[in-house]
């Protein structure tokens, strides 16, 4: 099965050509230029840009994986592209595209929920990981704490209450005066700074499941306010315990889920888990409790269409490639739902 992938969900123009388990080829724009200015995603902009960038990612795409515009109907057996959830303007985009292709090619169409790619991007370069499994999908736009029972088969133990661990990243990098997206920079300056310097508070919410982010942001405002950045040591310092705090309350959640429900493997997915100090914090604590923990390779942790493809891929298995015409429409609010 190849599948030609879309994706478009947010700020990344993105196409795959996946053929199976294996990715051909993978192409992403990124807006993190037009968007920096205004320290987070500007829904107009994102639309514009996609309809700027899709044609020409589409045939950068096929192009890596050697397939042309003539032999595309040999070559590809269904379109795939994200449904939702994300932004109305930039969903439609994609929508679109992969319509147009799949109406001019007489191809079948593949819905999938942009939460699903997330949840199997650690598939991509390690297929050995098999349901059942906790995944934590940490990015700009969701926290989401998931067992995957089987492939398409979900429970939702909990999600964000207030802001996406992403957006905390990049409202505290805005209050330290760096640059957008927040999550990497902080991330560097975390690296030469003392995590210890700081106590913020671990907001880890012990009566549920849920996480809330906006508590840390809050108290690293308060911070500021009596102690404002003195000099690189001090802002090194701020960012290290920031991140500190961030990746505790992450970890402490996800290994406590795992141990309650008795799961053995944990896949983390999302732009977030590229996050040098989570990834470094899930693996240990994955050997010291015996636990397999799988990570996405740094690529795949950000919006890309390859996890979209890949996901298609494991869905058309279970669910075959007829759906209806409401599974086909683009859902800004889509929720995770059961295939």
């Amino acid at each position: 099965m190849n599948i030609f992938a879309l994706e478009t969900s947010c700020d990344e123009t993105s196409a795959s050509v996946v053929s199976g388990l294996n990715i051909k080829s993978v192409v992403v724009s990124s807006q993190i230029k037009i968007h920096a200015k205004f320290f987070g995603v500007v829904p107009e902009l994102a639309s514009r840009a996609h309809i700027e960038n899709i044609n020409v990612v589409i045939s950068q795409t096929l192009l890596k994986a050697g397939i042309s515009f003539d032999d595309f109907s040999k070559k590809i057996d269904a379109i795939a592209f994200t449904v939702g959830p994300g932004l109305a303007g930039a969903l439609l985009v994609g929508t679109i595209a992969a319509k147009s292709v799949a109406s001019i090619y007489k191809k079948p169409l593949i819905p999938v929920n942009h939460l699903e790619g997330h949840l199997y991007s650690s598939f991509i370069e390690k297929k050995s990981i098999k349901p059942p499994f906790l995944s934590i999908i940490i990015s700009g736009g969701h926290t989401e704490l998931i067992i995957v029972e089987d492939f398409g088969k979900y429970i939702t133990l909990g999600s964000t209450r207030d802001d996406a661990v992403g957006e905390a990243f990049d409202k505290a990098a805005k209050m330290l005066d760096l640059s957008y997206p927040g999550g990497p920079i902080i991330d560097r300056r975390a690296e030469r700074g003392n995590y210890q310097a700081i106590k913020f508070s671990r907001p880890y919410l012990k009566d549920s499941w849920d996480f809330s982010f906006s508590g840390i942001k809050t108290a690293l405002l308060n911070y500021l306010k009596i102690n404002p950045v003195k000099n690189e040591k001090h802002l090194n310092d701020i960012c290290a315990s920031f991140r500190q705090t961030v990746a505790e309350t992450l970890v402490f959640k996800a290994f406590k889920a795992a141990k309650e429900f008795r799961l053995k493997q944990i896949a983390l997915g999302g732009g977030v888990s590229a996050n040098s100090l989570i990834r470094k914090m899930f693996v240990e604590f994955g050997r010291i409790n015996k636990m397999k923990i799988f990570l996405p390779v740094v690529s795949y942790c950000t919006d890309n269409a390859a996890m979209v493809g890949y996901a298609a891929y494991l869905k058309q298995k279970k669910c075959g490639l007829n759906y209806s015409l409401i599974q086909l429409k683009s859902n800004p609010s889509l929720s995770l739902e059961n295939w």
